[in-house]
């Protein structure tokens, strides 16, 4: 099935669930690298929102993760950030607030996973860092709820939330953009594309993006914090290598057994990824354009493709090539394959795609680039 609208991509874009070899949950050391890269953004967010609203602490902080996926880096973000508040109302003397925990995803996210075999695990922890910081054995009011739905649209009461966290989930677009029929032999943009695609792909962009925004806006309460973190790019070229070269090879996997007889090459022209890697300047067009928020921070940073985190201190190279790369990408690619290929060339591809990512990372260096964003919701 091509993925043309909005319903067939909120039904078929999930990552990898369970717990199995090419499950997210077990698979996303790079996804949780990005976050903690991202925890001194999110510590001056939090501490700015305390600043404002001091003299008036709630007793209940509403937070929200977006795009929450499954596996542990669904409750680290949110573990992050009430480890911070806790050391901030322990540094004011403020009583802890109850915390309220909104975890979205689309409706096709392992949910049943990450309350199962997750949440348990953070809750303990959430214990240990309350007697660690307060002395006292307590349970902290924690409250995690559930939410499925696009956040393409408006998933909570009207200036109900105090912060939000997106991480790794806003390039991906709410459908396939209109438009991309000359894209032959290309899944994404690509330097080959014509500059058709590679405008159809910004202005689909463009909308998700401000609705996005237009729906958080209606969603956070005056002086909330919102902290993003998209894959991008710093060149202003949306087809450059840095952003797009990772689908580039997955593409050439696919015109090899093209070429073998082994898929259809009307399938692999008619296949497109749903996603967008923005520069820090067209996210900030947008922001500045919708109107919502005024920005707190933005920056661009940089993971290469041959690390990833073991622990919050410790980095280790990868000795097997591309083998952790090639499954970290699908155990994110994977169920669009599926839908339009069928399972049967899944290993095929991913072991094609696995040796040109050890070739590449044996000859080249090359990095995922993050564009962070911490933004202020305005009157």
């Amino acid at each position: 099935m091509e993925l043309t609208g909005e319903m067939e991509v909120m039904q078929v874009l999930h990552m990898n669930g369970g717990m199995g070899e090419t499950s997210y949950a077990n698979n996303s050391l790079l996804q949780r690298k990005v976050i903690s890269m991202t925890k001194p953004i999110m510590e001056a967010a939090i501490t700015a929102l305390f600043s404002t609203v001091a003299a008036t602490l709630p007793t209940s902080l509403a937070i929200a993760d977006l795009g929450c996926s499954t596996g542990p880096n669904a409750l680290s973000a949110v573990s992050e950030i009430i480890n911070i508040v806790i050391d901030l109302c322990k540094a004011m003397k403020h009583e802890l607030p109850e915390f309220q925990v909104f975890l979205n995803d689309l409706p096709g996210n392992d949910f049943n996973t990450l309350f199962s075999s997750f949440l348990p695990r953070f809750q303990g922890k959430l214990s240990e860092q309350l007697k660690s910081k307060y002395g006292v054995s307590a349970t902290l009011p924690c409250f995690v709820n559930g939410v499925p739905g696009s956040f393409y649209g408006r998933l909570f009461a009207r200036e109900s939330l105090h912060l939000m966290h997106s991480s790794y989930s806003l390039m991906w677009l709410s459908q396939v953009p209109r438009g991309l029929e000359g894209n032959k032999g290309n899944i994404y943009m690509a330097r080959s594309s014509p500059p058709k695609v590679l405008r159809a792909y910004y202005e689909q962009f463009q909308r998700d993006f401000s609705t996005f925004l237009e729906c958080r806006g209606q969603e956070l309460l005056v002086g909330g914090r919102m902290v993003l973190t998209l894959l991008g790019r710093r060149s202003d070229d949306p087809s450059s290598k840095e952003c797009c070269y990772i689908w580039e090879l997955l593409a050439i996997a696919l015109s090899q057994m093209v070429s073998e007889g082994l898929v259809e090459e009307h399938k692999l022209d008619s296949f497109n990824i749903p996603q967008y890697t923005p520069s820090p300047k067209e996210v900030q067009g947008e922001v500045q354009k919708q109107g919502s928020f005024s920005i707190d921070c933005l920056e661009a940073s940089e993971v290469n493709w041959s690390i990833l985190a073991t622990d919050s201190n410790s980095d280790i190279v990868l000795k097997d090539g591309g083998h952790n790369l090639a499954r970290c990408m699908r155990a994110v690619a994977e169920p669009l394959l599926i839908d339009h290929f069928g399972k049967e060339i899944i290993d095929e591809v991913f072991k094609r795609y696995e040796a040109l990512l050890a070739d590449r990372m044996s000859k080249e260096k090359n990095a995922f680039v993050n564009v962070v964003i911490s933004l202020k919701k305005m009157t």
